[in-house]
């Protein structure tokens, strides 16, 4: 009997092993080693000495760190709840019976599975000063556009409106999963006490897609955390707007691999990393006054 258990603790072992193995070297030890080099500075070719904590010292006075964090917390205060409850109120709608649903759900989620890439460039066009659709649109009505993405005051919000976008689709998908497991006992018995669809989407529907609301509010924000990708696109290196726009993780690039202080670098990625962590457990202790499991 020890035999036949010990044999099969070998090959559960065995079969996991990839999969562990691919964990370790991928995510848990670039994380200590991220964190070991936040101690260091880099020099060229490679080289670093250990400096202790003076890149953490030196966050304390970088004033681009905390207009970083600024523009970073902008951003997700407004794509984040906004985001989720248009992905919700879109999700409700297709939950209906309307005719065309697969085409609508197809068309929502398509944002979802193209690059980043390709959207930033697609906007960029969109929202361009000179030749683009939405200065086209405003002009004629005699109006002059603004130039959305080089104006300190709205590039930043320019940069919003496309990440709220091309998040919805996916929320969305996740949503009608959650209202597809909502049991219809629930609404007939509404329908019966005479209840009309706003009373029940606040009275049944919201309390019961609270852990879905959960789940995504913590995705959304951590994916918002490490907005990057659109404003790399979207706004040029030599961009007015570059410092009203530029997020944490843009700045650990711009040290990581334009500026070779990779030391730097790191410490902003541990700093990154610990902020989320804390707004996360945040979450998950708040969650038990809002999200209903029953």
């Amino acid at each position: 009997m020890k035999t036949r258990k010990s044999s099969d603790f070998f090959w559960a072992y065995l079969m996991i092993a990839p999969t562990m193995l691919g964990l370790f070297i991928f995510y848990l030890w670039p994380i200590f080693q991220t964190l070991y080099f936040s101690f260091t500075e880099w020099g060229a070719f490679g080289q670093y000495e250990w400096t202790g904590l003076d890149n953490y010292k030196r966050m304390l006075e970088d004033t681009n760190l905390l207009k970083s964090f600024k523009n970073t917390g902008i951003y997700i205060i407004i794509t984040v709840p906004i985001g989720i409850f248009f992905s919700i109120i879109i999700a409700v709608l297709l939950n209906q019976k309307i005719k065309g649903k697969s085409v609508y759900r197809t068309l929502y989620f398509l944002p979802v599975i193209t690059m980043p890439a390709a959207i930033a460039m697609v906007w960029k066009w969109l929202y361009n000063s000179d030749y683009g659709l939405l200065n086209y649109l405003i002009s004629l009505f005699g109006i002059k556009g603004p130039q959305w993405v080089s104006d300190p005051k709205i590039a930043l919000y320019s940069i919003i409106v496309v990440a709220i976008w091309s998040g919805i689709g996916y929320n969305m998908v996740i949503f009608l999963s959650g209202l597809q497991g909502i049991p219809k006992s629930y609404y007939e018995a509404a329908e019966m006490d005479g209840a009309g669809p706003i009373s029940v989407f606040f009275k049944i529907t919201l309390p019961l897609l609270s852990p879905v609301i959960f789940f995504l509010s913590i995705t959304s924000l951590i994916g918002a955390f490490q907005v990057f990708d659109l404003i790399f696109m979207m706004i040029g290196k030599s961009s007015t707007a570059l410092e009203s726009t530029q997020s944490v993780v843009y700045l650990f690039y711009q040290h990581a691999f334009v500026l070779n202080d990779k030391g730097y670098a790191a410490a902003i990625a541990v700093l990154l990393l610990i902020v989320i962590l804390i707004i996360t457990a945040i979450q998950m202790v708040l969650q038990k006054k809002w999200v209903h499991y029953d």
